[in-house]
């Protein structure tokens, strides 16, 4: 495990789940997790909805989508990860046997697998930062939770208008600017805030009109409120 430790070391070292553990007993961690990577192109699943949810993964590089569709085809973004995040620990915690969504490649993308079956098992090698690594996975878990929250605040609002303007404004102070770039493309962006990209669409442009913004594909600035 030793080479793929140094072959991503500042992204490990940084990366949440291992918050004051050693560098030097993060091998020995992966190791014990029976870590792999893999490489996904854009556009292809990664994992899909029925498959074992029986690992944790790390984004290396690129960016993913979790994905939900209904009965219908229709498609939602629960939510993306960039490089440096983790995902699907949520079904680890949870105990959750089969994967109740779709895991796509945005971008192409580099992933660290870990085996949620071995992640709470302890071992003599691993015995004294277990209790760190189970520590440092509630708290990430707490964290996705209240992301999750912060979602359900945009799609329980009653209008298009109201979502786009909820989470635009969250966007806004999460990069302490009226000026910032999305991680969505327009349909992709629809599918997150559960809307028709045609409505969607059509707001932003009464949106343009009265001043409130400006866009450009993935580009947006706020000048002001709007009743």
């Amino acid at each position: 495990m030793q080479h793929i430790f140094q072959e991503n070391k500042p992204i490990l070292i940084n990366n949440s789940l291992f918050r004051s553990i050693p560098e030097s007993d993060i091998p020995i961690l992966l190791k014990h997790l029976e870590a792999y990577t893999g490489q996904y192109k854009k556009d292809t699943f990664i994992k899909m909805t029925g498959d074992p949810a029986d690992f944790i993964g790390i984004v290396l590089s690129g960016e993913i989508y979790i994905c939900q569709t209904d009965f219908y085809g229709n498609r939602s973004i629960v939510a993306s990860f960039t490089a440096g995040n983790l995902f699907a620990e949520a079904f680890a915690c949870a105990g959750i046997a089969q994967l109740p969504a779709d895991i796509l490649a945005a971008a192409d993308c580099r992933i660290l697998f870990l085996s949620s079956r071995t992640l709470f098992q302890s071992c003599d090698r691993c015995s004294s930062f277990h209790h760190q690594l189970i520590a440092n996975l509630l708290g990430i878990v707490s964290r996705k939770n209240l992301y999750l929250n912060q979602k359900l605040s945009y799609i329980s609002r009653g209008t298009t208008k109201e979502k786009l303007l909820a989470y635009l404004s969250d966007q806004a102070k999460q990069n302490h600017s009226n000026e910032f770039t999305i991680p969505f493309n327009r349909q992709e962006l629809a599918d997150f805030l559960g809307v028709e990209r045609s409505a969607m669409s059509a707001e932003l442009g009464k949106l343009s009109k009265l001043g409130v913004l400006e866009t450009q594909r993935r580009y947006f600035r706020l000048f002001r409120s709007v009743e």
